[in-house]
């Protein structure tokens, strides 16, 4: 039997290139072996796979020789016949062979490579869901629109629709399906506005606007004024003005607006106060765009920033304190005499003093934690106070009914004169002889006199407001409308008024690392760190070999004037500095 095998190859071009030969057999063997009349190399194919041999009336029987079938017609069989004059088409791997039968009867058979793609709708149509789906290009067009409709179409026309509120982190938001626009969880400050997107973002497409941020944040200062802040502001480089101006196409405010600091949607985590860099734009060279600043330039806790500047009271009677650079050794005057040397000398008088004081809370000698008592937010200490801290060494005891002591009070002095003076006018104790006295010498009489023993204060009125009194040994004795007096006390509750300091955070630390009160031997001194002593762990925010590698915002608040400072951050108040004035009335 005659058949004519026609192998169709393409080049890379595309070019298609058709090989004949003519195979002479009672049978045709077909497989992946060489030995096989038609040679397919293809793994999928077994080393003899079919057999073809002549079958009666003409036809041709088909079997498998192997374990696996063939596709014959888009069906898989192991064995059938065809009839070569109506053709065939075999399926063996990724290889067609089309079967024919011309007139001079010899039997075609054409071999070609499967194109891709080509047959799955012969499978799917073995299915009945899938023959019943639209095609891929429908589907995807639908789930485009659907896609459209609920993440863009539903947002936009709910948001344009809602009742317009302020913030509110107990409501839920009114927009639908607006979660998928977000691009990250909130911080943990906002995270009550997580379902609530309107809240911040009030216009569609619109960056959030600095007014949004203070519907809620409305007692927060403001570094400075509007034009100041600009007059001040450091120029912008080419790059950034360029993104600047890019934004502004996509309504996004300026420099200076709340999103240029505060930025949102990366997790919940606390607000990263701003870098020093963000700082040191504006205030490294200030004085060159603001002629009149007093503030001087800083750019570096460890390479540029200005001495430190304490608000304190330089002279008596002064109504307001002055800034002066520790780099001046200035001399405060609060109108106090306080030596601090005498009471932490573990040899001294107070030492000894406390020492039998044991039962009052003492027991040893004085340390700084006896008078100096730290507030519950560990930041700074609550003010010295007469009675609880000094009393139980300097007593204002002046008299004793009984077993009750009469005790001065502290910082009134005209109310302690008058204590003092009463008690002189008291009655007088009577002699007790276990005798009346008779007639009109009797108590109430014309002739009754008080022969009982004079009693005078312990602290004579015109000697206590002396110099040398008993007041004179803290105060400074002067003399108001005529009158005995002491001079007004002025205790700054904050020195550095322009900067945050935690005691807490330093706690690892004795008193006197920074403040050098064992050695100081009047209440003129000055007993704060300086500039220096900071720098011995504290540098700025890039230094390598700094124990505290410190960004400006560690000690310094944006939003400082009138406003509350960041959760955690050490409370900072500008302005005019609280005093203790116990004396001053």
């Amino acid at each position: 039997m005659a058949f004519l095998i026609r192998t169709i190859d393409h080049t890379a071009a595309g070019r298609e290139i058709v090989r004949e030969r003519m195979v002479e057999s009672g049978s045709l063997t077909i497989g992946r072996a060489a030995e096989n009349d038609i040679h397919l190399p293809d793994l999928a194919v077994e080393q003899h796979h079919v057999r073809i041999v002549p079958a009666p009336d003409g036809g041709l029987r088909i079997e498998a020789v192997g374990t696996l079938g063939f596709g014959l017609d888009g069906r898989s069989v192991d064995a059938a016949n065809i009839d070569p004059r109506e053709g065939g088409e075999l399926a063996l791997g990724s290889s067609i062979l089309a079967i024919t039968q011309g007139d001079d009867g010899v039997v075609g058979i054409t071999i070609r490579q499967l194109e891709t793609g080509e047959g799955e709708g012969d499978v799917l149509r073995s299915f009945a869901l899938a023959s019943t789906l639209p095609g891929k290009r429908a589907l995807s067009w639908a789930f485009v629109g659907a896609i459209l409709a609920a993440f863009l179409a539903v947002p936009i026309v709910t948001h344009l629709t809602r009742e317009r509120i302020d913030p509110d982190a107990a409501r839920a938001g009114q927009v639908a399906l607006d979660s998928s626009w977000s691009t990250g969880r909130l911080s943990l400050a906002h995270h009550g506005l997580e379902d609530n997107c309107e809240a911040c973002h009030v216009d569609a497409f619109v960056s959030v606007r600095g007014s949004t941020c203070l519907t809620c944040h409305q007692d927060l200062g403001e570094h400075t004024t509007a034009p100041r802040l600009a007059d001040g502001r450091a120029p912008l480089g080419i790059g950034d003005a360029v993104q600047w101006s890019v934004a502004g196409l996509f309504g996004k405010e300026g420099p200076g607006a709340c999103t240029t600091c505060h930025t949102e949607h990366e997790g919940p985590t606390r607000m990263e106060p701003a870098s020093q860099k963000f700082c040191a734009d504006c205030h490294a060279a200030l004085d060159t765009r603001l002629t009149d600043t007093a503030l001087g330039n800083a750019s570096d806790f460890g390479k540029a920033h200005p001495q430190f500047r304490p608000a304190i009271f330089t002279r008596l009677q002064q109504t307001a304190p002055v800034r002066i650079s520790l780099g001046d050794k200035p001399r405060e005057v609060n109108g106090l005499k306080f030596p601090h040397d005498l009471h932490l000398d573990p040899q001294g008088g107070a030492a000894r003093m406390a020492i039998r004081l044991g039962g009052g809370g003492y027991g040893s000698p004085l340390a700084c934690k006896d008078c100096h008592t730290p507030n519950p937010d560990g930041i700074g200490f609550a003010p010295i106070d007469m009675e609880e801290d000094c009393e139980s060494c300097h007593s204002l005891v002046y008299d004793k009914v009984g077993s009750t002591f009469r005790t001065l009070r502290h910082g009134d002095v005209r109310q302690a004169q008058a204590d003092l003076i009463a008690m002189d006018r008291a009655p007088r104790r009577p002699v007790v002889t276990g005798r009346t006295r008779p007639g009109q010498f009797a108590r109430g009489g014309r002739y009754y006199s008080n022969f009982g023993p004079p009693v005078s204060s312990f602290v004579g009125v015109n000697r206590a407001l002396e110099p040398g009194g008993v007041c004179s040994e803290c105060h400074l004795p002067t003399t108001r409308n005529g009158l005995a007096d002491v001079m007004p006390v002025n205790l700054p509750d904050r020195f550095l008024i322009h900067g945050g300091f935690s005691h807490a955070a330093h706690r690892q630390e004795k008193c006197s690392s920074c403040h050098k009160a064992e050695t100081s031997e009047t209440s003129t001194d000055l007993l704060l760190p300086d500039l220096k002593s900071c720098r011995e762990c504290h540098l700025g925010e890039d230094a390598v070999k700094a124990e505290v590698p410190s960004s400006c915002a560690m000690c310094h608040s944006y939003h400082v004037p009138g406003g509350s400072a960041a959760q955690g951050h050490p409370v900072m108040r500008r302005g005019s500095v609280p005093t203790v004035n116990r004396m001053g009335k």
